[in-house]
This record gives C-alpha cells, structure tokens and sequence, in this order.
C-alpha cells in the first residue's frame, strides 16, 4: 500500500510511463499471438507431412493450390516401385473461387476415398460431431467440415452445404486442430474428381476423363524406407512429377517463420527500450523529489538495500501496471480479430497461457532492472547533503 500511495503522488508522470509500458506490451502480445497462430499451423504442416510423400504435376509451384491435374496411371505405376506401402490419390482445390489475396488458412475441399489412409496416416482427425467418410461413401455427396469452416457457414450435422454449385449433405464436423483441417471440407474422391474436372479449362475439360484424374497423390513409404531416397525414385522413374517430404516442406516454410520470429524478437527489444528509459526516467525524478526524505531514512539508520528494495519494487509495480493494461488490451484486439476473422474461416492469432505470463514477467522484470539504476543512485546519496537539499 505505502508503494502505491508513492505512485499516486505523481500521478501524470506514473500514468504517462504505465501507458509507454502498455503500449510495448500491447504489440509484443499482439505479434507473439499471431507468432504462436505461425507456428502451430507449420508445426502442424510438419506433423502432416512426416511419414508420406506428395506427388503432383512438376508444373505445380509450392505448396500451395495450384490446380494441376495428374493422371492416376502415375498412381498405378508409383503403387508398383518397391518400397511403397501405399497410394492414396486426392483431389486439393479451392472451396470457392479465389477472387483476392487472403492472410491466413486458406478454405479447400480435399476429395479422397474414406478410410483408404487407415493405420498409414501418422497424422489422424477426430470427428467432434456425426463421423468420418468411409469407402461406402463413393458416389454420394457427402461432406465431413473442419470446425472453422463449419462455424463460418454455421451447417450442423444434415444440413445441405453448396460447394461451386453443388449440394453436399454434412455428416460430420471435426475436433478443433488450429491448423489447415479446420477449414478443409472433405468428401468423396469421386464427388471431388468432378468439381475439380470443372475448374480447367474447356479444352483441357473435354480431354480427361474425371474418374482418371487427381490433384496430388500421397505416397506411403514402407517400414525403414528413406522418404528423401524413395521421393527421388519416383521423380527419376515418373514423367513430369515433383516431391515433397517432411523435410522440404520444414525447408520451405523454415525462413518464413525464422524471420517472423525475428520480428517478434525486434518488438521485445523496442520495448525493452522504450519501456526502460521511461521507468529510468520516472525513478530518477521521483528520486530527485524525494532526496529529502531519503536522507532521513539513512540518518536515522535505513539501511542501503532497504532503500533500493523499495524503489526496485516501485519500478516493478510500475511494469507490472503497465503489462496488465498492455496484456488486457492485447486480449481484447486479439479476441475481436478472431471472432472477425472466424467468420469468414480465418483465425489470425493464438493467445496462449505461456504469452500471456511472459509478457506479465517481462513487464515486471523490466521495471525492477530500469530502476536499479536510480535506487542505486538513491541508496548511495550522503545522509548529511540530502537533508540540506531544498
């Protein structure tokens, strides 16, 4: 309390400093927020890929939608090279037409025939609601939702959902994953293999037969098979097909997240800065007006590390102040931009427990540090000039 009664008698000046600590806080959670969102989808992306290789059309660029198709007489061929456990032909496309750029999780429709990944996959979905696709399921329009698309197109289990025109009935919503299943719709192969047909062009179109087509082919190496040995085996034995493993996707995902994360460590350092010379500079006057009543505490006997515990921990309830005003506001930007963003199927930021205590810590920890420097100052001033001081 004697701390805080300290505080209030400089009012302004404490307030000006808890707002210059909020602030950095502010954007130090705001941006670790969307850092974590980063992370977990490349984590996730990651996890997806190990143990499986993707084949696609060698004129397909990335990792991203590209709508490439590639003739399931490559499946056929890849599914007899030794080494290979299994083949899984899908279809990956765009839920709707792609009109502008979009940050975040882009909503696809991924077509496979149900249960064919079963005890292959390392990376397995859970149904929150109604079930998963199964092989009974070729030839129906059937869908089974990610979480967020469910909640952007608010479908329950037997809704009708329009997908580039045509209905699909809702027979199950996944578990939440943070990553690229929650805005996935899946369905049939042979439902997927017709609505990708009509994406090409006419002629193109005319030319292929829908149920002889996919967008990409996943490749299960067996048991010790080298993934990087195998995906080069396929590329040397196919025609006009590229790779992708685990490790190329960590690779080209790798500098993306490094220099985002760069940036995060950038803002830390700016308020480190900006938060510390401003404590510094409110201790330092609060020790000037106080040099009086200082030089009593040492002349009646205060002990030097009394007096710079005292203000240390002024400083310290100063950051601390500051980062809960900063963390509240982070909070509140953060919640607002994903419900904003949930409803069009794009959650931007991920608050966890973790950045929330670490901004509160950094916060405190950076008020005590700035102000050892002025305590110091304080605790080493002679007794006999600081009373004299007017």
């Amino acid at each position: 309390m004697r701390i805080l009664r300290e505080l209030s008698r400089r009012k302004l000046r404490t307030s000006l400093t808890i707002i210059g600590i909020a602030i950095g806080i502010w954007t130090l959670v705001v941006f670790s927020s969307m850092a974590n969102k980063i992370n977990t989808i490349v984590d996730g992306g990651s996890e997806f890929y190990v143990g499986k290789i993707i084949v696609s059309d060698a004129s397909k660029v990335g990792i991203g939608l590209d709508v490439v198709p590639i003739d399931l007489a490559v499946a056929d061929q890849i599914r007899g090279m030794p080494g290979v456990a299994a083949v899984d032909p899908q279809i990956r496309l765009p839920f709707e037409e792609v009109t502008s750029a979009a940050f975040g999780t882009p909503n696809i429709i991924t077509g496979a025939v149900g249960g064919a990944d079963k005890g292959m996959d390392q990376f397995t979905l859970q149904p929150a609601q109604g079930r998963l696709l199964t092989r009974e399921d070729e030839g129906s329009r059937v869908t089974v939702l990610g979480s967020d698309l469910a909640h952007k197109t608010g479908v329950a289990i037997g809704d009708t959902i329009q997908m580039r025109g045509v209905s699909f009935e809702v027979v199950g919503i996944l578990q939440p994953t943070l990553i690229s299943p929650d805005t996935t719709a899946m369905v049939p192969l042979a439902a997927a293999q017709q609505l990708f047909i009509e994406t090409l062009p006419p002629l193109l179109r005319g030319a292929l037969d829908p149920s002889q087509v996919a967008s990409q082919i996943i490749v299960y190496p067996a048991a010790g098979v080298d993934e990087a040995a195998l995906a080069a085996q396929i590329e040397g034995a196919t025609d006009n097909v590229s790779t992708l493993t685990a490790a190329d996707f960590d690779q080209q995902v790798g500098s993306t997240t490094t220099i985002f994360n760069a940036i995060i460590i950038g803002v830390a350092v700016i308020s480190l800065i900006v938060g510390g010379l401003s404590v510094i500079n409110t201790m330092a006057m609060s020790v000037a007006e106080r040099t009086r009543e200082i030089g009593i505490k040492r002349a009646i006997g205060g002990p030097r590390g009394r007096i710079i515990r005292e203000l240390v921990a002024e400083a310290g309830i100063i950051g601390l102040i500051g980062g809960l005003f900063g963390l509240a506001l982070g909070a509140i930007v953060v919640l607002l931009a994903n419900e904003i963003g949930r409803s069009s199927g794009t959650v931007l930021f991920d608050l966890t427990p973790q950045t929330a205590l670490f901004a509160l810590a950094f916060s405190t920890i950076l008020g005590m540090v700035a102000g050892v420097i002025p305590a110091w100052s304080a605790a080493r001033l002679d007794p006999v000039t600081a009373l004299r001081y007017e």
